[in-house]
C-alpha cells in the first residue's frame, strides 16, 4: 500500500453510472459470499447492474455436496437482463432479482436478504474488520476495472425449502465497477480463504504456458495486510476436470511465504455466457508461519468455453494459455 494506492469510501457504495460514458458494456457488480462448512454448503448473492442499457443479472447461488450442476443444486437464481429499478440506490435497495442490500456502515457493514418464499429467504449480515483493498494489479482478469475485496463475517440465517438453517462464518465480498464485455474471459482463478478474527488471503491468478501465476492478491495476519508479489496455484482435478486439491505457494512483498492447500467440501458449476466458472468451496490447511490456523474460502476455477470443451473431450486438463 502507497499514498498512491486508491482509497474506497462511502460514495462507493453508490452505483457509478456518471462514469459509464454511454459504453454499452459499462457493469457493476456486488458479490456476498457465505457458508456452512459443516453442511458443506457455499452461497453466494450476485448483483451485475449494466446503467447504460438499464439491466440488472445475477441472483442467488446455494450448492453442497449433493449435486453440482446449476439445476440439480439446491437453489439457483441466475437472471440475465431484468429492469433496473428507476433511481436504484445501491446503498439501499431491493432488486427483482431478489437480492436486498442495505449499508449499515459505509464500507464496512451491510445487511443482506434474499426474498423467494417457499425456495430461499435470507436475513444476512456482512461486517468488515479492516478497509477494503483496491486492486493495484491491472495484469489482473479484472484489468482496468475499479475493484475491491474485503473479508468479514456473515451472521444471520437462511431458510432453504423450509428448513431454517443459521450462518456464522468468515467470509470475502468484493465490488466492481468498469467496462466488462461479455467475449473477455481467460483461463484464470479467483481463490479465497478466512477466519480466525478476519485472517485470510485472496489469489487472482492468469494461466499462461503452461503455470497459473499470481497475478494479485493479499494475506491478512491479525491486523497486517500485506500484498502476494509472486506466487503459483497448482491444481489437482478429477477426470471430469473438477477441482479436487488446489495448493497456492506464494510470497507477499515482505519476503513472507504462504502455502496454503485446499481439499474441495463441494462446488458447483456455472455458465457466464463465455465462460465457465467451477465454484468449489475449499477447506484449506496452511503450512510454514501459518500453520495451525483454520481457514475456508473458495476456488472459483474459469476457463473460456472453449477451452474447456476441447480439454474435456481430449482429456487433457493440463494448463496451457
Amino acid at each position: 500500500m502507497t499514498d498512491a494506492t486508491p482509497t474506497f469510501n462511502a460514495d462507493d457504495d453508490c452505483f457509478h453510472s456518471h462514469l459509464s460514458d454511454g459504453d454499452w458494456w459499462f457493469t457493476e457488480t456486488a458479490w456476498f459470499s457465505f457458508h456452512h462448512v459443516e453442511r458443506k454448503l457455499g452461497g453466494w448473492f450476485y448483483t451485475m447492474v449494466r446503467p447504460t442499457i438499464g439491466t440488472v443479472a445475477g441472483g442467488a447461488w446455494l450448492w453442497d455436496d449433493s449435486a453440482q450442476l446449476p439445476w440439480e443444486v439446491p437453489y439457483s437464481a441466475n437472471f440475465s437482463a431484468l429492469e433496473l429499478p428507476a433511481d436504484a440506490d445501491l446503498r439501499s435497495i431491493k432488486l427483482p432479482t431478489g437480492v436486498s442490500i442495505e449499508v449499515e456502515e459505509p464500507t464496512m457493514a451491510y445487511r443482506l436478504g434474499y426474498d423467494d418464499p417457499g425456495r430461499l429467504t435470507a436475513e444476512l449480515r456482512f461486517a468488515a474488520t479492516v478497509a477494503p483493498r483496491p486492486l493495484v494489479a491491472t495484469g489482473s482478469t479484472f484489468g482496468r476495472a475499479a475493484h475491491f475485496d474485503q473479508i468479514g463475517r456473515v451472521t444471520g440465517n437462511i431458510e432453504l425449502h423450509g428448513e431454517s438453517i443459521d450462518i456464522d462464518c468468515w467470509s470475502i465480498r468484493d465490488r466492481t465497477w468498469g467496462r466488462r464485455p461479455e467475449n473477455r474471459p481467460r483461463q484464470a482463478a479467483y481463490v479465497t480463504g478466512a477466519g480466525e478474527e478476519g485472517t485470510g488471503f485472496l489469489a487472482v491468478t492468469n494461466t499462461r504456458d503452461g503455470t497459473d501465476r499470481v497475478a494479485y492478491g493479499f494475506v491478512q495476519r491479525e491486523t497486517e495486510q500485506v500484498t502476494l508479489v509472486d506466487g503459483e496455484r497448482s491444481v489437482v482435478r478429477s477426470p471430469e476436470g473438477w477441482v479436487d486439491e488446489v495448493r497456492i505457494e506464494a510470497v507477499d512483498a515482505t519476503g513472507r511465504r504462504l502455502v496454503a492447500t485446499g481439499r474441495s467440501l463441494s462446488r458447483i458449476i456455472i455458465n457466464r455466457h463465455s465462460f465457465i466458472d467451477i465454484n468449489s468451496l475449499m477447506a484449506w490447511e496452511l503450512d510454514d508461519d501459518d500453520a495451525g490456523l483454520s481457514w475456508w474460502g473458495e476456488d472459483q476455477d474459469m476457463w473460456p468455453m472453449h477451452r474447456f470443451s476441447a480439454a474435456k473431450r481430449s482429456g487433457d486438463w493440463s494448463l496451457g494459455s
